[in-house]
This record gives C-alpha cells, structure tokens and sequence, in this order.
C-alpha cells in the first residue's frame, strides 16, 4: 500500500515519552516496551569553564531551546552531553601536592565537596531538561583530552595531576602533540595504577557516584561514558595488552571475577586499585541506566579493542571512529579513499570487539554505539560512515553540535557552523530512519544523497506496539514523499513526521519505502 504526504510538518519528528533503555545482550538497545530503538544525535560539550553547555543567555556556553528545537527538527534524539571531573570535584591547590601525589596506599585526599558537585549537576540538569522537553536523550560523558589543563587539554583538576614533583611544560605546536609529553605518561601512569596516597581512581569514582545518584531517576537519561578516549603515552603496540588489563580494572575494579583471552585467563590489576570500579560503583546507586565503556584510544583509528568480558548486565561498547589521514586543520581527509578504507576497517574491527566482551550477563555481547566521528566538511566521509552505520544499526553521536572556541578542536568541526549556517553535512547525517523497531529488523538501506529509505523487520511475537520512522522532511523532501508498506499500515497522521507503521495481522515480514516526491502510479 502506498500513502502520499505533502510538506507540512505536524510535529518534531521524536517520541515526547521516555523510556529507560536496556541492553540484555545483543548488538541492540531496547525500549520499555521491547521495541528494538536506535539513537541518532550529537555531541554538546563545552572544555572551558563552568565545564557545561546550559541555558546561559549571551554567554559563549549558552545552550538555549533554540538548539534543542534544532536539535529535535532534525531528527536527533540523544545528545552526548560533556561532563568534567574538574568542575564536580574541583579541589583546591596545584599539581603535585605531597598529600596528593607522594606514593603510597591510597586515601581520601579531602578535596570533594557535595555542595560544589550539586550546584554543577544543577546545571547540568537544565540541558537535561531542556533536551527532555523535545523528546531527546542525555548520553552524560565524562570528557577529557590529554588529561588536564595543565597540559593543554581538559578533564582532571589541578590537584589529581602528578608528575613526580617534575615541572609540567605543555608542548607547543598542535594541542595533540601533548600525548607524547613525558610529563603527561607520569600523571596518566599514576592515575591509571592508582599508586599515589591521593586515591585518584576512587575520587573519580565518587565523582561518577555523585552524578548517578543525581539522576538515577531521570528516564531521559540515556546513560553513562566513564571516561571519553582512555589513553597514555606509554603504550605501544607491545604493551596495549597491559593497558586494557588497566582499563577493564578501572572499570569493574579489583573484586570482579574479569577474565580475558583464550584460554580465559584472571586479570592482575594494579595492586591499589578499588575493589569495586567506576562500573559496579554507578551501578550500585543507579539501578536503570547503561554504561557506555570505550577502549583505548587507539581503536578511534583502526587498531583492534583488546576489551574483553564483563560481569555487568548494561553495558554498551562504545567506540570512536577517525582515520589518520585527516588535516589536523580542518579535519577534512587528505586522501578520501584511504580515510575511507581506514573507517570501514575499524567499523569491521567493532562487529569482532563486540564479540569479545560476550559474558554471562550479556551473552550476546554487548549492544554498540558509535558516540564519536566526524569533525568534518567532508559530505562524501560522512555519507560512508552514517551509512555503513545504518546498514549495519548502530546508533551514533556525530561530533560536534556547534564550535565553542574548542581548545582541542577546529572551527570546522561541528554542524553548525560558526557562522550560524549548517555544514554542507547536514543532508548526511538528518536523514529518515527507524527510531524504534516493533520487531527484529532484518535490512536497511539509506542513500544519504537522494534520501531514499528502505528497511524490512520481523514482527515481534505478541508486540503490539507500533514502528516508529523518523522521515526526514525537512532536509530530503521539500517537495513531500511516498511511503510504501506491506504487512502494515501507516498508523501516524498525515504529514507527521514521526511515522507510525502498525503491523497487520497475521504478518511475518513489513517492508517500508520513503521516497522523495509523489508516489509512482499503481
């Protein structure tokens, strides 16, 4: 059956009710109603002080219902929102502290103050708020580039930064060239082994406490990313291995049963390590949300994540995805079909990570989320990525929203542009797709150009929910669209945008086709 609609938009194009989303073992999300759900969105993380993008009118942070009105016309439906330890647990003093940083057994280092977290968790809480209003989502990352300030980047406070008393010179050129300051690998070894009297491992971790506490009862919150792109200098090819067994402690701490490799073999964490890690500590306050791990920072860029299985019921293995040939100006690919070639394997090396991490609490392996790629102009990159992504189902926040005089990023990053205007991206990354599927999907096929969608999905045994497709109206059909069905009916009113597919009785197989312009003749 076909159905033709005409511009005219009824509505945002997003569900205004939320639903805590789960992750019971499988490359898929779940709704509350066991509706398979997919999220597309974007990154809003502000790096300079207050350390969060809120509604602050006429100040450079200011994130106002102008961008979640955008945000939500779009079709977006989850924003990564940056977080930083070092607005939450500030502290006092500088690096290098004797009482923080002498080595030793750790202890609590007095520097975090519930009243200071919560005044910054209530701005935070605005944005969620606010992005709740137009049916969005709150990915909360915890975000942070070479670590600290201190060596050109943003995350941990002055006073969790230790260098063996040696003095911190930040490297000049571009802010990147920091990952191979020798000071850095010092204060990123210390953090990572948690070897200093400070206890910088379990401070962050009270900080994640004190954030999941805060909106453990928030269904708009979508979840949880520990920590944004582990690193530190010191690893090598040779020794990644070593660093993941550091990650995965971090993250389950050293009372969980971890094994990795075959054979499985027990993990040797680092000796002053907390017994319940960043994972078990959200996990004990909040009851609902996901916990989107990433591996090292290496994988962003084609090398395999070496994570393995996990004893946690809600956790989605999180990854980024850049290809090295890339100006570090602009972001654009300085060879576009080996940029290309670079992404795709690095897409192929997820499927095998996912793998990977299969436990006894999620024996599918985990579900998957691409939180981020991008930071281009570069319309042909982005196409391959979102459609690879939509080929495949996985859910992705593009990087980034608009250019906050980012100090480790460029102005032609993100999707607005600094004049106001969209990136010639847009028609790339706003395009139609299923926000939730009443069923199993079975394929689906974009074409980001022309705007033509294509998926067919397996109805769910006794689901008597509805299918709900996104159609990208205002992007990709000016001039109205077609959609075909079979083995289900259009159950939404005409001209939403928000297309609801009700499935027929007795049928094993919907197909659904969005195409721009009028229906083909019958």
């Amino acid at each position: 059956m076909q159905y033709q609609f005409s511009p005219g938009v009824t509505s945002t194009g997003l569900d205004p009710n939320a639903s805590y989303v789960s992750a019971p073992g499988s490359q898929y999300l779940y709704d509350s109603n066991g509706r398979v759900v997919l999220f597309h969105g974007v990154n809003v993380v502000y790096k300079r002080a207050p350390y969060i993008a809120y509604p602050d009118p006429g100040k450079p942070w200011n994130f106002d219902s102008s961008d979640a009105k955008a945000i939500a016309s779009l079709g977006f439906n989850v924003v990564r929102l940056g977080i930083e330890w070092q607005a939450i647990e500030p502290g006092s003093g500088p690096p290098n502290q004797p009482k923080i940083c002498t080595p030793g057994k750790p202890q609590n280092p007095d520097e975090f103050n519930a009243a200071v977290a919560r005044r910054y968790l209530d701005k935070v809480a605005e944005t969620v708020n606010l992005l709740s209003r137009y049916g969005i989502y709150t990915l909360l990352d915890m975000h942070q580039d070479v670590y600290s300030q201190l060596f050109r980047g943003e995350g941990a406070p002055a006073w969790a930064v230790c260098t063996d008393g040696k003095r911190i010179v930040p490297l000049g050129g571009r802010w990147s060239d920091n990952y191979s300051n020798a000071t850095l690998d010092i204060a990123e070894g210390d953090f990572w082994r948690n070897d200093v009297v400070g206890n910088l491992q379990g401070q962050y971790d009270l900080s994640w406490e004190t954030v999941a506490k805060y909106f453990a009862n928030d269904p708009w919150i979508l979840g949880y990313d520990p920590y944004n792109e582990p690193f530190s200098p010191s690893i090598t090819l040779e020794q990644r291995g070593q660093f993941t067994t550091e990650l995965e402690c971090f993250y389950a701490g050293t009372g969980a049963s971890l094994t990795t490799g075959q054979p499985p073999t027990q993990l040797s964490c680092p000796r002053d390590d907390p017994e319940y890690g960043v994972v078990p500590t959200i996990e004990g306050v909040d009851p609902h949300h996901l916990i989107f791990v990433e591996p090292d920072n290496f994988t962003a860029r084609g090398l395999p994540s070496l994570l393995g299985p996990m004893p946690f019921p809600r956790l989605v293995y999180n990854f980024h995805i850049y290809c090295s040939e890339r100006s570090p100006v602009t972001g654009n690919p300085t060879n576009l079909e080996a940029c290309a070639q670079s992404e795709v394997s690095t897409a192929l090396n997820e499927i095998i990570a996912r793998f990977n991490m299969a436990s006894n609490a999620q024996p599918g392996g985990p579900a998957w989320f691409m939180s981020e790629f991008g930071a281009t102009t570069s319309t042909e990159l982005v196409g391959l990525v979102t459609g690879a992504a939509a080929t495949t189902n996985i859910g992705w926040t593009y990087w980034s929203w608009k250019y906050y005089k980012d100090p480790t990023g460029s102005r032609a990053e993100p999707l607005v542009q600094p004049s106001g205007s969209y990136s010639p991206i847009l028609p790339a990354l706003s395009f139609t797709y299923a926000q939730a599927v009443a069923g199993m999907p079975d394929s689906v096929a974009v074409d980001p150009v022309s705007g033509g969608f294509e998926m067919t999905y397996s109805p769910g045994v006794g689901q008597s929910s509805s299918t709900s497709i996104y159609v990208a109206a205002s992007v990709h059909y000016p001039h109205g669209w077609c959609v075909a069905v079979q083995g289900g009916t259009v159950a939404s009113q005409p001209g939403n945008v928000l297309l609801q597919i009700a499935t027929a009785p007795n049928a094993s197989r919907v197909a659904v086709t969005v195409t721009g312009g009028r229906c083909p003749s019958s």
